[in-house]
């Protein structure tokens, strides 16, 4: 089984730098682009999808539906356990408005955020269960950076630490009872222009 672990594309909120959690913020204009970017890389690799699946949220549904357009792949119906972490008070504020509210240290503060230990448990019940229902399929997950984050961070500790990047792929494929990574957060599609994805 391989799956492919893909960040929604940007949203306005994405741009002015205020955390989303699960407010749920659409795609802007370039959000869009960026999902056709790696629909057009999905079409020239060799691996091959069975099916996609989001966690709902409209930013991560909308990049997921054009994905499966220009894939011509199915989607499954979407797993609320792929929302992006909760955080509580502070969603919706930018790095400045926090510090303002609450001083530097505000990450260390309850502020209703969701314990990293909770978001982890439900992405390694997610991935657990995709395992046993579709073991012979190849699946492209679309989901959130803090999500991702901490599904890496529960999977291999700190090897991997690169903040994950708006539409970045990442895949993963099981080998007994080991997620073996074969690509980590690539952006490559983003920086190329047409006439190169099409070559």
């Amino acid at each position: 089984m391989r799956i492919g672990l893909i960040r929604h594309g940007l949203t306005d909120w994405n741009a002015s730098g205020r955390i989303q959690g699960q407010t749920d913020i659409p795609l802007n204009e370039e959000g869009r682009k960026q999902a056709e970017r790696l629909g057009r890389r999905l079409q020239s690799e060799s691996y091959q999808w069975d099916y996609i699946v989001t966690s709902g949220l409209s930013r991560a549904q909308e990049t997921g539906e054009i994905l499966s357009q220009m894939l011509r792949v199915p989607m499954l119906e979407p797993d609320a356990r792929l929302k992006e972490r909760g955080f509580g008070q502070i969603e919706g504020l930018t790095s400045d408005e926090r510090v303002a509210r609450w001083g530097k240290s505000w990450d260390t503060l309850d502020l209703g955020q969701e314990h990293i230990s909770e978001i982890q448990v439900r992405a390694l019940a997610f991935l657990e269960d995709l395992w046993f229902s579709r073991a012979s399929q190849n699946i492209l997950i679309v989901t959130h950076g803090a999500f991702l984050a901490n599904l890496l961070t529960a999977l291999y500790q700190d090897q991997y630490t690169e903040r994950i990047g708006n539409l970045s792929l990442t895949i993963l494929e099981k080998e007994r009872d080991d997620w073996i990574p074969l690509l980590y957060n690539c952006t490559q599609h983003l920086t190329m222009d047409t006439a190169e994805q099409s070559e």
